[in-house]
């Protein structure tokens, strides 16, 4: 398109005020030719822009000259929108294009600005990663496809799978959204009335139905986020006390998170922590911490604890079964 040319050769121009007509042909995927034809439909138009013959000329734009970097396009407005997003997540939602442009407006507004020159930019010295370390986590659909789907507010048809099930089941829900937790994705749709989150490496297909999604009231995606999390970081109802080396507080802090009720002053190298889990059985995950804790109450726990670490010596008392 014309028009995105001649404003992607402004935000260059602004960048630098000048340039040889080679580079910009390079930059701009068009032949010289066509660069220069662009300038003159710039200068008749009044922008502060001529080409400078000669060994060291080129295209250049007035000193002084300040351009409107502002005008952003609906899409990159939505890539604003969605900033937390990285490269990867924004290439599988189809911003990616989109994103490139508009960081080239927003780095010629920033050019054009006076600043110190001993400043470095936020952008250089803040890095934000919303992937999970070690994630390996990949939707089974297309993100930007479902995005696109779920603008129209209709119902969904969907297959899902649970996480402790073989097989997906068939469901109807009335979708709010997506969001993105730590490098996973979620469809987060109310569920038979019931909200819920939906992984979406585990959700196989979905349909569009013509029904409009039945959404409550004065509620929106963020509101219905900040629910389920909630409800899902709350504190669970049985409290276990371990104990475990001092120097292995912070690796439990990262492991268990909100679910740490309470800590202990440290003596002898040891402290106690409370944990809250919704059940005896989510104990299980004190397994991760091996030989470095101890389960002092309640005695149920420390007897399932007792028994998964049975069972896992039995299974590594033999050679490996090939089956």
């Amino acid at each position: 398109m014309k028009t995105a040319r001649l404003l992607h050769l402004l935000l260059l121009l602004q960048t630098r005020q000048r340039i040889t007509t080679i580079e910009l042909a390079e930059r701009l995927e068009v032949s010289r030719r066509t660069v220069l034809r662009d300038v003159e439909a710039l200068s008749t138009a009044g922008v502060p822009v001529y080409a400078e013959r000669g060994r060291n000329g080129g295209i250049v734009l007035l000193p002084g000259a300040r351009l409107n970097a502002s005008h952003l396009e609906p899409p990159e407005l939505e890539v604003l929108s969605v900033a937390g997003l990285d490269s990867a997540q924004l290439e599988r939602m189809g911003l990616s294009a989109a994103q490139e442009s508009a960081a080239r407006k927003i780095a010629a507004r920033q050019a054009a600005a006076p600043e110190s020159p001993s400043l470095l930019r936020l952008a250089d010295l803040v890095l934000v990663d919303s992937n999970a370390w070690l994630a390996d986590s990949k939707p089974a659909v297309d993100v930007s496809d479902l995005a696109s789907a779920l603008r129209h507010r209709r119902r969904l048809r969907i297959q899902y799978r649970r996480s402790a099930e073989k097989q997906a089941s068939t469901r109807v829900v009335d979708p709010y959204g997506i969001v993105v937790k730590s490098g996973r994705w979620y469809l987060i749709a109310d569920d038979q009335g019931t909200g819920r989150l939906f992984a979406l490496e585990r959700l196989s297909a979905y349909e569009q139905l013509d029904a409009p999604a039945v959404l409550r009231p004065d509620e929106t995606l963020r509101t219905r986020w900040a629910a389920l999390k909630e409800r899902t970081e709350r504190p669970g109802r049985v409290s276990v006390t371990v104990r475990l080396p001092a120097n292995g507080l912070d690796l439990a802090r990262r492991i268990l998170g909100t679910r740490i009720h309470d800590v202990s002053d440290t003596e002898n190298g040891w402290c106690t922590i409370v944990v809250r889990y919704p059940d005896i059985e989510s104990v299980r995950q004190l397994l991760q911490f091996g030989d470095h804790i101890e389960i002092l109450t309640p005695e149920t726990a420390r007897k399932r604890i007792s028994q998964l670490a049975k069972d896992l010596a039995e299974r590594h008392s033999a050679p490996a079964s090939h089956c």
